[in-house]
């Protein structure tokens, strides 16, 4: 299962036999996120919430499905789930809903946890179960800051973190900081001379592992 960081939230999940899955398409452009036009075929599109730098399906390129909303899917055999969270830290009063999508790809767990604004709550941490892939943001303002994301992390426990939503050369003036924060003196991480990753089971590391990939678009 190969992963690849497109910008911002946008994730291109390909699994062995090709499907395709693209996590939160962004409109270029939308509040200072100028990363490229997203020029990959998907299958399945899943959309955390209803922000256009986060929902804009009508920008993927052929004709997925779209999965939206808490509780259980499913699409090309992968089945996925949706849990209730916030965008924020008071109950969803300020930026709204928002949902973690969980899924199993060739034997590995990912969670994307879209634009989580909150610790999480024992029920929403049974919900998510093991996770092997974590995919987080971490630069505050509108999301969790990077204090608040490895608190997340030390409660989800996952082999492999990837941090998004932060500030790259491709939206300087999206108001969140840049990854450094997010990193500093921590042990555990690799920085990826590109935007793509591949994981298998039974290769992932034993501690959590914090992975930094570069923007595709």
């Amino acid at each position: 299962m190969k992963v690849k960081w497109l910008g911002h939230s946008a994730f291109l999940i390909t699994s062995e036999e090709g499907v395709k899955i693209i996590t939160d398409p962004f409109e270029p452009g939308t509040f200072g996120v100028n990363y490229g036009k997203i020029e990959e075929t998907a299958d399945i599109v899943v959309v955390s919430h209803e922000h256009p730098d986060h929902n804009y399906v009508k920008g993927v390129p052929g004709s997925p499905q779209v999965i939206r909303g808490a509780g259980g899917h499913q699409a090309k055999g992968i089945e996925f789930t949706g849990i209730a969270s916030y965008h924020d830290d008071s109950g969803g009063s300020q930026r709204g809903p928002n949902i973690m999508f969980c899924f199993t790809v060739d034997g590995v767990r990912l969670c994307h946890l879209g634009d989580l604004g909150h610790q999480l709550s024992d029920k929403q941490l049974a919900a998510i179960g093991e996770v092997d892939v974590l995919l987080t943001p971490m630069a505050g303002n509108f999301t969790l800051d990077p204090a608040g994301a490895h608190r997340v992390a030390d409660q989800v426990q996952p082999r492999v973190v990837i941090p998004m939503h932060y500030q790259t050369d491709k939206c300087l003036t999206f108001p969140v900081s840049d990854v450094e924060p997010f990193l500093a003196n921590k042990a555990n991480v690799k920085r990826i001379d590109a935007s793509e990753v591949e994981f298998k089971p039974g290769q992932l590391p034993v501690a959590t592992e914090i992975v930094v990939l570069k923007h595709a678009l």
